[in-house]
């Protein structure tokens, strides 16, 4: 595509646009005011009593429980829907990808070469830090 191919493009959107939008403006796109009016349909939700606790005792994992979650319903219903739906075994697989499951109260002692690289470390640390407070040349200037 050519950048001429482009601006032909963009010129052809911006026309197309601007011709929607003085349609528009004149009303010629516009519904009658006389469009007879469509019967409002009535919500399903709306007839249906509220799920109960009772209800929620003879759920199983294969019910629907839609109604227990929609607005409205009392949030003791709601929760106990929730926790009899994870409840089900299905729920409870570990998926392989739970990297944090291990127990990291575990003290693992560290090893005395590792105290040995970290006091050597410290050590080298503190000497830079004195090298940069007296301008003295580092190590590796020298």
């Amino acid at each position: 595509m050519t950048r001429e191919g482009g601006v032909m493009a963009a010129e052809t959107f911006f026309a197309r646009w601007s011709r929607v939008k003085a349609e528009a403006q004149s009303g010629a796109d516009l519904p009658s005011a006389e469009s007879p009016e469509l019967p409002i349909a009535e919500d399903p939700e709306a007839e249906r009593p509220a799920p109960t606790l009772e209800q929620v005792g003879q759920l199983t994992a294969d019910s629907d429980f839609t109604p227990f979650i929609a607005r409205g319903v009392d949030e003791t219903v709601r929760r106990a829907a929730l926790k009899k739906l994870f409840s089900d075994p299905h729920f409870n697989v570990m998926d392989g990808l739970d990297t944090y499951i291990d127990d990291y109260n575990k003290f693992e002692p560290l090893t005395p070469l590792m105290v040995a690289a970290l006091n050597h470390a410290k050590d080298f640390i503190a000497r830079e830090i004195a090298a940069e407070e007296n301008d003295e040349p580092k190590d590796e200037d020298l």
